[in-house]
């Protein structure tokens, strides 16, 4: 439990927050235990498909590869810089169900026995609150979280019921807590009707970017946070595609922020977005995926999506503001993450939309003196 005291330890608290993880359809067909590979979709029916495309871009991809094929080299980057907390958004129901959500043109869906694929990452926290953990039904979300929980990961976002689904999971780190809540828009592709409610399971649904809605989750802030506390705010938010930043998502932001919020830890675009630093603390609008089976898929190349980032804040616990920000640019080879060129990452720092230097190890870094 974090005390008075906390505010006072001058050790910075570091994270690592990832975008998207999609470790259904393809990528659950080359772990060691293959699921049902039907699919729903107009235009592919068997998730089989999605490796061959892959394969036909980059070369063969073992099958079945090891739970650490899709991390590859970002587990020793993850080893490397040793975060306090690990926390990505979860895009993949974990379930054998198939209560599947019709309608829907994409579902993603993982057997339970493939969770090994979460745990060597040793991940210490999934936020749920996206438009993928219902695909296959409140059944499908049960089992996610029971498998999550099982594997000692910790879920937020949702639930068996709004007050569930609202609950922020707590990651304990020497004298802090880093303390993570998750919320997801409708812009997003959540289907309202997937919202949590009163005895209903669900997800931590925003209804919109108001004034009202930032209060509700300031208030949820104000309820659980104590001295030391770095507080994320996990947001599944926005379009797939493009680099413009809504006004309305850079207003919440800082609303969230203005209001208790150290870190706004934005995804749901399918690439990296612009990243701010505001009033000295950090605003993630998007992240970008960073495990998915998408090689081979063409019709948005112009947006490099096959470059991926690991994000590593370092905050000081005191007073929640970013002592600065490491990220490692990785890249999708054979559904594998890969040390990303020296061109690519300079491609990624056109993107941040923020004073980012190349570092040397390849990482790029937001340092403190350059911070707006």
């Amino acid at each position: 439990m974090a005390t008075a005291n906390a505010a006072q330890d001058p050790r910075p608290v570091t994270l690592f927050l990832g975008g998207d993880v999609m470790t259904g359809r393809g990528i659950d067909q080359i772990l060691p235990h293959r699921g049902d590979p039907r699919l729903w979709e107009r235009y592919v029916t068997d998730a089989r498909r999605y490796v061959e495309l892959a394969e036909s871009v980059n070369g063969p991809v073992p099958r079945p590869a090891d739970f650490s094929w899709p991390w590859g080299d970002a587990l020793q980057v993850l080893d490397r810089v040793a975060p306090d907390a690990r926390v990505v958004n979860l895009e993949t129901s974990v379930t054998r169900s198939d209560d599947v959500a019709h309608g829907k043109a994409v579902h993603y869906r993982m057997v339970p026995e493939n969770i090994g694929c979460l745990t060597a990452a040793r991940l210490d926290a999934c936020v749920l609150a996206n438009n993928h953990v219902l695909d296959f039904g409140r059944r499908g979300l049960a089992d996610t979280v029971d498998a999550l929980r099982a594997a000692g990961i910790a879920a937020a976002g949702a639930g068996r019921d709004a007050e569930e689904a609202e609950r922020p999971v707590v990651v304990r780190t020497g004298a802090s807590r880093v303390v993570v809540f998750s919320f997801g828009a409708g812009s997003s592709g959540i289907p309202r009707e997937w919202a949590a409610g009163r005895g209903r399971p669900g997800v931590a649904f925003m209804p919109d970017l108001s004034d009202a809605t930032a209060e509700r989750i300031a208030g949820r802030v104000r309820h659980v946070k104590q001295p030391g506390d770095v507080v994320v705010a996990s947001l599944h938010w926005g379009s797939n595609w493009g680099y413009d930043v809504p006004a309305s998502h850079v207003d919440f932001a800082h609303r969230l922020i203005d209001n208790g919020v150290d870190i706004v830890h934005g995804h749901s675009s399918h690439h990296p977005r612009p990243i701010e630093v505001y009033h000295g603390k950090l605003v993630l609008y998007g992240c970008g995926d960073l495990i998915d089976d998408y090689e081979g898929i063409s019709g948005y190349e112009e947006y490099r999506d096959d470059l991926r980032l690991l994000y590593f804040p370092s905050v000081d616990p005191g007073t929640g503001r970013l002592l600065w920000l490491r990220m490692a640019a990785m890249r999708a080879h054979r559904l594998s993450l890969r040390h990303a060129s020296t061109d690519d990452a300079e491609h990624l720092r056109g993107v941040l939309g923020a004073p980012v230097e190349l570092a040397p190890g390849g990482l790029l870094q937001l340092r403190p003196q350059v911070a707006p």
